[in-house]
């Protein structure tokens, strides 16, 4: 079938956003013009009560130091509140988390909460486990900073969205292995959890056809992998659905659509997390291609958004109840 043709699987209100944003296509000669599409435009503001501050802090042991930015509620709260790690998408390969700011101050105000978005470093030039190692990095300080923080380190989640939500989801998985701190939540939107995808042909009409395409994907894996996807000897930590066990791990949010190249591993990934007695959320959106929210005004982006906030309310606010 022709796009034209699977066109026909598209939610009609996200067709115009294909139209603007043409055909999908990534690779290491195109690389640098698509990093700089994703900066945010200058002079972003909005009315929200809310401070974002960017910082430096330490790395892991012999590595760089990582930035992030801290987004948390302008008003002072007497009581210590929940914490969110935030790890942004981007194929692995581009992204920073300021384009995510509008939404992260929004998420503080609404769940009264501390964010904490990591840039961590990009591959190809820094390959796994380098952005995981990042992020480690910021859970670490973020537990360790609990106090001038006014956080509660036992009230700490992660989300992130495509890439950013593989890096999450193996972030549970590195915490876990290495006894840090323990996640009371992940909250996982169209997460890239599984390089041997490269391998599969969709079944699925219009699945992987538009966004992040089979070709990106590959590009994307390899990238971070820097060696080629769907082998042997693939870390778990880099691909989270080759984790033999996926138990004592935190309870799951995931949302994705019905023609996106990860619904059938994220789904794999959900059923297995349920296997393993973990409490999981699952929410697929008809229509709805890989990075949807790109078009903010369409119905399924605000139902997503308004489902993905509710669940991390529900995560997040009984655990302020003292």
């Amino acid at each position: 079938m022709t796009e034209t043709d699977l066109r026909q699987f598209v939610d009609p209100e996200l067709r115009p956003l294909l139209d603007r944003l043409g055909p999908a296509s990534l690779d290491i000669s195109s690389l640098p013009e698509a990093r700089a599409k994703r900066q945010p435009p200058p002079g972003m503001k909005d009315n929200l009560p809310a401070l974002t501050t960017a910082r430096l802090i330490p790395g892991m042991p012999d590595e760089p130091d990582v930035r992030i930015l801290i987004i948390e509620p302008a008003a002072v709260s007497e009581k210590l509140r929940p914490a969110m790690l935030h790890i942004h998408g981007g194929g692995f390969v581009m992204g920073t988390p300021d384009s995510m700011t509008p939404t992260l101050r929004r998420w503080a105000v609404e769940l009264d909460c501390v964010i904490v978005s990591v840039d961590y470093r990009l591959a190809p030039e820094h390959p796994f486990p380098a952005p995981l190692e990042d992020c480690y990095a910021a859970l670490l300080w973020l537990a360790e900073n609990a106090s001038d923080l006014n956080i509660d380190a036992k009230r700490i989640g992660v989300a992130g969205e495509s890439a950013g939500g593989g890096l999450a989801a193996g972030l549970a998985l590195l915490t876990r292995q290495r006894g840090g701190p323990a996640l009371v939540f992940q909250n996982l939107q169209y997460p890239m959890l599984d390089d041997r995808t490269v391998l599969a042909k969709p079944d699925i009409p219009g699945c992987g056809a538009f966004l992040w395409t089979p070709e990106m994907n590959v590009f994307g894996w390899k990238s971070y992998l820097g060696t080629e996807p769907g082998g042997e000897g693939i870390s778990p930590f880099a691909a989270p659905a080759r984790a033999s066990s996926l138990h004592d791990l935190p309870p799951t949010y995931i949302g994705v659509g019905s023609i996106d190249l990860f619904l059938p591993e994220d789904l794999s990934y959900a059923m297995r997390l349920m296997q393993a007695g973990v409490p999981v959320e699952l929410e697929v959106f008809p229509g709805a291609f890989h990075a949807f929210e790109l078009d903010p005004r369409a119905g399924v982006t605000i139902r997503s958004s308004v489902r993905r906030l509710d669940a991390m309310k529900r995560a997040m606010l009984p655990l302020c109840s003292d």
